[in-house]
């Protein structure tokens, strides 16, 4: 072995001693990330019960869309003791409009979950054009079902990008024509780059409106038979708030659609509402009807119309309250602005009064001193 190759030997060794001397303090954070991708991988290679990939199950020619949930008993997996639903009934015709409406924490959004059979349930029966949604292949089943939820998700990516994320191989055209129902065509064609306008990391770049239609036209763009509007204006403003109402009345026509809705001044119109209370549909009909009735959906109403109006109250209260403050200060600027012009003329008055004799010793003074 020459000189050289000790050499070299000496110093790899040396430098190799030195990296993983610098590796150390990362030893931890690796043996940690290993047991969190132990348990991610554990999840991903798991069984599910409910399988969305599966080719199980058939698929029918058609759809009208036609919802029954007959006696439905449920509980939450993680909430064995729980009891949401005890014998629930309830029949959403094909192309009609149900609102379901109670008090928080009664179950309204698990009707949607159990639709998409997202869970399953523990008795009774979900069935659509009278299947039983257990014998549907769930991918087509799906395919059938639009979701407009009250938090829209948009992904990192162009406004088309996440628009075609409702329907795989979307054309522009069909693209486009999801985005008119929405009625959010014309704000997309005001941006410079149009439909491939970046929308941001949770679509941080456009406002709440903004987003909403765009998750509208999300969900209509593979042309869904059933449409599920999971409080889909409860967290915009009143002006966005009408624009969105707006465009999900425009994609509601001809689809079977069940709304969970916050603000009941938005289903007054709806075909049916249906009041869920203590797991079970406490009532049922057209508003007139549940009014009429004067009961829990009732109450409900005269509850939010309370709050409207002290909210008005409020809000004369504060704007007289700024109107006054506003006229006060006007005045005294009025009031100031009159002292000024009264001295003012004062002034104007003694200076007139003053004689003529006075003025030219005064000026003669000014001129002395000047020299």
């Amino acid at each position: 072995m020459t000189g050289g190759a000790v050499l070299a030997t000496f110093f790899s060794v040396l430098i190799g001693a030195f990296a993983v001397g610098q590796a150390g303090p990362a030893m931890e954070a690796i043996s940690s990330g290993q047991g969190a991708a132990y348990q991610i991988f554990e999840t991903i290679d798991s069984d599910s019960e409910i399988d969305p990939l599966s080719k199980e199950g058939d698929v029918p020619s058609s759809l009208e869309g036609t919802i029954k949930l007959s006696k439905v008993s449920f509980r939450y997996p993680s909430r064995p003791d729980a009891q949401i639903f005890e014998q629930l009934n309830l029949k959403v015709p094909a192309g009609k409009t149900v609102a379901v409406v109670g008090p928080s924490g009664n179950g309204k959004s698990t009707i949607m979950h159990l639709v998409q059979r997202i869970y399953d349930i523990d008795a009774g029966e979900i069935l659509i054009d009278g299947r039983n949604i257990k014998s549907l292949n769930l991918k087509w089943l799906r395919q059938q079902i639009g979701l407009v939820s009250q938090e829209p998700v948009l992904f990192s990516g162009t406004i088309a990008e996440n628009i075609a994320w409702g329907k795989e191989q979307a054309s522009q055209e069909e693209i486009e024509a999801a985005a008119k129902a929405a009625n959010a065509y014309d704000f997309i064609s005001n941006f410079p780059d149009g439909f491939n306008t970046q929308v941001g990391e949770k679509g941080a770049q456009l406002s709440g409106g903004q987003k909403q239609r765009i998750a509208i036209a999300r969900a209509i763009v593979k042309n869904p038979k059933i449409l599920l509007l999971d409080e889909a204006t409860s967290a915009l403003d009143t002006e966005s708030e009408k624009i969105v109402q707006e465009a999900l009345d425009s994609v509601k026509t001809g689809r079977t659609t069940i709304v969970i809705a916050h603000r009941l001044s938005t289903i007054k119109d709806a075909d049916l509402i249906a009041v869920v209370n203590g797991g079970v549909i406490a009532e049922k009909g057209t508003h007139d009807e549940l009014m009429a009735k004067d009961g829990i959906y009732a109450g409900m109403v005269r509850v939010q119309q309370a709050g409207v109006v002290e909210k008005k109250k409020k809000h004369h209260k504060k704007s007289s309250k700024h109107k006054k403050k506003h006229s006060k200060h006007s005045k005294e600027q009025t009031s100031t602005t009159t002292k000024i012009s009264d001295k003012t003329k004062e002034e104007n008055e003694k200076a007139k009064n003053v004689p003529f004799s006075r003025w030219v010793i005064e000026i003669q003074v000014l001129i002395a001193t000047d020299f």
